[in-house]
């Protein structure tokens, strides 16, 4: 190296390029868009020192607490902690959650450093209290610094960010898991090839997705991982999950027609990840990666709130550690074949539909609300047994033996504020489904084509804004609400609506389903709420209705007398 000011914790034989500088644009713009582009195409990635000076400038400029330890605190309290002790006696704290330390390319003293600075990190950051990515972390940035004190300067400022606009680690167990959760979600809808593959060979599909950051921090190797946390540094944590599905999109595409044992799924993929240069390169990665057209930050922002708040209502806490917590329920089972009964799909049908809804609810049990079979077939009964719920899975056979549905985000008791006239409500969440003759889900065209409703910029500028915006019930987030985003039309935001005359899901040239006042008939077409085709034949006759609620979620239980 031309360099020796960096890099004294490397052992440069195992690194690519063995330590050779070449010459990179220097580091000389504050321009946010100049700076991501920068770091997207790998500008300073020829060049281990010009990095180094990279990141300590992207560090410094992080927002962090008043009291944040530094470099000087570090060599305070070394010696304290330490003592004349081998660092590798000590054992790690229990947040790091048994994980091996990964070299990285690390010689025998960086090693060790590590160690030492995850234990003076746990001395000074007591309210971490699940942290598995520490070890990686401190690993990477150990390469780029100076001494063991700079290093855990630069760990604690990360760790002791206080933006809340640019979440960087997650540090609780709640954070962690609703992080897991939120990756589900995306991945159900920007990765559906691969997710539906997850769904058919493993017994717990939230199980294989908590691997989702150990697949980056951990199994990539480092000359992908430090291209990542090149761009993590500069734009933040969605960075990590467009990677993430990136590489679920790799792994379903090289292993697609190649048998898998369930119980193999997590170590399959882990090793698909591990031997990722066999077959992509790190700018393949993450031209991938910002390929996928995600929602804004903001939009995941209020995702990842939705997800928090969920596993707090079933006894989650900040400060929770790891354990193999009931909330963590097999996404399949939580449709169990003892106690499920219904006259229009079978457990293993409503066991699929559950992998298409909302991780946060997806954990929860069915619970039937109304059937036209039991209730009788009329709109008011049908309103009588579904308001106070939310969200809802409605499903419907027709006498032709056709199965088509729809979930429904919102609470059919929003009709009422329009008083008698018919008007739509609901947010993207909704999608309607067909089981029978084969199966199809249509989702919010916005979705899958994001240009059409850029968010909204005045609208989107607080969370705290989109959480006073909320019903008192506080019973939804505010995910994909139609108020985040400039839409072209009032069509392509038609989710649902009712009146005593009729039910109306999907609008715009068409509707994806419209039923009478008697739940007799129906008819479905083309609408451009969700793109989609006629869900069965296109005029039909109701044999089976059925509306299902969420056990346990946050409204049941406000009808729990009715018969």
């Amino acid at each position: 190296m031309d360099d020796t000011e960096y890099g004294r914790f490397v052992d440069w034989d195992k690194m690519e390029g063995g330590g050779q500088e070449q010459k990179s644009k220097a580091l000389n713009c504050t321009d946010f868009q100049e700076l991501k582009q920068m770091a997207r195409q790998g500008q300073w990635a020829k060049s281990h020192s010009l990095r180094a000076k990279v990141y300590q400038k992207l560090i410094k400029e992080i927002p962090c607490r008043t009291v944040t330890p530094d470099a000087s605190v570090y060599r305070d309290i070394i010696g304290k902690i330490i003592g004349k002790r081998s660092a590798s006696s000590l054992p790690l704290p229990e947040f790091v959650d048994d994980r091996e330390i990964p070299s990285y390319c690390l010689n025998s003293e960086g090693i060790g450093a590590v160690r030492k600075i995850i234990l003076c990190i746990s001395n000074q950051f007591p309210d971490i209290s699940f942290c598995p990515v520490l070890p990686s972390l401190v690993a990477l940035l150990l390469h780029y610094s100076p001494g063991e004190a700079e290093c855990f300067e630069n760990v604690s400022r990360i760790l002791a960010c206080n933006d809340p606009s640019k979440r960087l680690v997650d540090q609780t167990f709640l954070a962690f898991e609703s992080s897991c959760m939120t990756f589900g979600d995306l991945a159900g809808k920007y990765c559906q090839g691969p997710h539906k593959l997850m769904v058919a060979v493993s017994e717990d599909v939230l199980e294989v997705y908590s691997d989702w950051q150990r697949w980056i921090f951990g199994e990539l190797p480092f000359a992908y991982i430090i291209r990542v946390f090149d761009v993590f540094l500069v734009e933040g944590y969605k960075v990590l999950y467009r990677v993430a599905l990136a590489l679920l999109k790799f792994f379903h595409k090289v292993r697609a027609g190649q048998p898998m044992e369930s119980n193999n799924v997590k170590r399959d993929i882990q090793m698909f990840v591990r031997d990722i240069k066999k077959c992509v390169s790190p700018e393949k990665l993450l031209e991938k990666a910002f390929s996928i057209r995600l929602f804004s930050r903001k939009e995941i922002q209020l995702l990842q709130m939705a997800n928090e708040k969920a596993l707090q209502q079933k006894g989650i806490t900040v400060k929770q550690k790891r354990v193999k917590s009931p909330v963590r329920q097999n996404v399949h089972l939580a449709v169990h074949a003892e106690n499920f009964k219904s006259e229009i799909v079978s457990v293993k049908e409503m066991r699929d539909i559950w992998s298409w809804i909302p991780e946060r609810f997806a954990l929860s049990q069915p619970l039937l609300l109304y059937t036209n079979q039991e209730h009788g077939n009329s709109l008011s009964r049908f309103y009588l047994h579904c308001e106070g719920h939310e969200p809802t899975l409605l499903l419907i056979k027709t006498t032709n033996m056709e199965v088509c549905g729809s979930f429904l985000s919102t609470d059919w008791s929003e009709r009422r504020k329009s008083g008698n006239k018919l008007s739509f409500f609901g947010t993207g969440e909704c999608f309607v489904f067909r089981l029978q003759p084969e199966v199809e889900r249509y989702e919010w065209v916005i979705i899958k084509h994001p240009e059409l409703g850029r968010a909204a910029g005045t609208e989107m500028n607080s969370l705290q804004s989109a959480r006073e915006d909320s019903d008192p019930a506080d019973r939804l987030s505010p995910f994909l609400a139609t108020r985040h985003f400039n839409l072209p039309s009032k069509t392509a935001s038609m989710f649902m609506a009712g009146s005593m005359d009729c039910i109306i899901i999907g609008g715009g040239d068409g509707q994806a389903l419209y039923l009478d006042s008697d739940l007799n008939y129906g008819r479905t077409s083309h609408c451009n709420t969700f793109n989609n085709q006629p869900l069965c034949s296109e005029t039909f006759q109701v044999s089976v209705i059925e509306v299902w609620g969420f056990k346990d979620n946050i409204n049941d239980g406000a009808n729990s007398g009715l018969p």
